[in-house]
């Protein structure tokens, strides 16, 4: 007699013994396993055993229904079920929303169908400061074409729903990353520092209006800088210390931070800031690489000028290509992480470029954007989910759920 193919599928509350109970009773009958695959929602559990079973299979049945029975289990038996290899996924898809309607996620799903893309396995990744779900999904034909033709449909689809979404290679390249470089002002820190410095001399609402015609591309970011920069001539340099004590970091930048390096990253900074007012935050935060200008100072006093080189956008990308030299990881192991036209060089040459809160002008060559206020989310882009980031933050006595870096 040929070995028969049998798919057993449990359900019902999840609860210690319910696996080594069914075992037990497949084990009676020799059978082989092929694939096994179990998941656990709010406390409710689904267990899918793959066998091949040498004997009479409806002696299996009865005997598997009479065990589950006694840990107060379901089980449904499929004989000659078809035996197919597992997915290899071809792309990840992450949605974060605040909430995550039913509704955009059926419209997701409607646009991969169109695009013949099939859902391989869908699992919650977080609850909290945004809902995340992660969509393991296979292209029938992963080309390069269909990556940019899943980013622009989702895309579509992100706008219309009002939540984030993120497509990326699915594979070892997603979780070889190993170097992260942020922004400073409005992506790791709320609020821009030039901004503060300029409150000092009286020019806030001056600078403010070149800094945002900087962040949209509209005035060359060298220029601009210089510009405000100016206007800070004969300030104290007291004043740096003041502006560093009044940075607040942007809601979840400390646990990102602080989770990436638990995970091996190298975590850095590349900012048209400055060094003076960004090496406290760097040295408080532990990172590992900092490039950004530096305020020329004579005599105590703010010159209006600048020492060196501007980091401008084409320095961006400079930095991080260095970074990567000195971690000694390929760029396509780096992510970058900015908000505005400054930084649409280095977020083109990482590995994968995230827009957190960004002009449009950055969103639009991104690989994703985030619209919702919490650095962490970036975590979940990566694949952590929210329960890994708790587990380990408990596990070293760290506090939870406190969105405020």
């Amino acid at each position: 007699m040929a070995d028969t193919t049998v798919l057993v599928t449990v359900t019902g509350p999840d609860r210690p013994g319910v696996t080594s109970v069914l075992l037990a009773a497949l084990s009676r009958h020799k059978v082989s396993l092929l694939d096994v695959e179990q998941v656990v929602i709010r406390g409710r559990l689904t267990l899918g055993v793959l066998v091949t079973c040498p004997n009479d299979p409806e002696e299996l049945q009865d005997e598997l229904e009479e065990a589950m029975n006694t840990v107060g289990m379901h089980v449904d038996v499929e004989v000659d079920a078809a035996i197919g290899k597992p997915p290899i996924s071809t792309h990840a898809v992450v949605i974060l929303g605040a909430p995550v309607t039913a509704h955009a996620f059926s419209v997701v799903s409607r646009q991969l169908a169109a695009l013949g893309v099939n859902i391989d396995a869908i699992r919650g990744i977080a609850d909290y400061p945004v809902t995340g779900m992660e969509l393991m999904v296979t292209a029938a034909e992963p080309s390069g074409d269909m990556d940019s033709r899943l980013h622009s449909a989702l895309a579509d689809v992100a706008v219309s729903e009002q939540v984030d979404i993120a497509v990326e290679r699915a594979g070892l390249s997603r979780r070889a990353k190993r170097l992260i470089v942020f922004d400073v002002d409005s992506t790791l820190i709320q609020g821009e520092v030039i901004e503060m410095l300029a409150a000092y001399a009286g020019v806030e609402d001056e600078v403010r209006g070149v800094t945002e015609a900087a962040m949209r591309g509209e005035i060359d970011f060298a220029e601009s800088l210089r510009q405000r920069v100016a206007t800070l001539a004969g300030l104290d340099e007291s004043v740096i210390a003041a502006v560093a004590q009044r940075i607040e970091l942007t809601p979840g930048a400390r646990t990102t931070v602080r989770t990436l390096h638990r995970l091996g990253f190298r975590c850095g900074v590349v900012s048209g800031g400055f060094h003076q007012v960004i090496e406290p935050l760097a040295d408080d935060l532990g990172l590992d690489f900092v490039h950004a200008n530096t305020l020329e100072i004579v005599d105590g006093k703010l010159t209006g000028r600048v020492v060196g080189e501007i980091v401008d956008r084409a320095a961006k990308a400079t930095a991080l290509r260095q970074f990567a030299v000195e971690a000694g990881v390929s760029m396509g192991q780096t992510v970058a992480v900015g908000d505005g036209a400054n930084d649409i060089d280095m977020l083109s040459a990482a590995g994968l470029g995230i827009a957190f809160n960004a002009k449009p002008a950055l969103r639009e060559v991104a690989d994703a954007a985030l619209s919702h206020p919490y650095l962490d989310a970036v975590l979940f882009i990566l694949g952590v989910t929210r329960r890994e980031v708790e587990a380990a933050d408990a596990k070293d006595g760290v506090g939870r759920r406190v969105p405020l870096g």
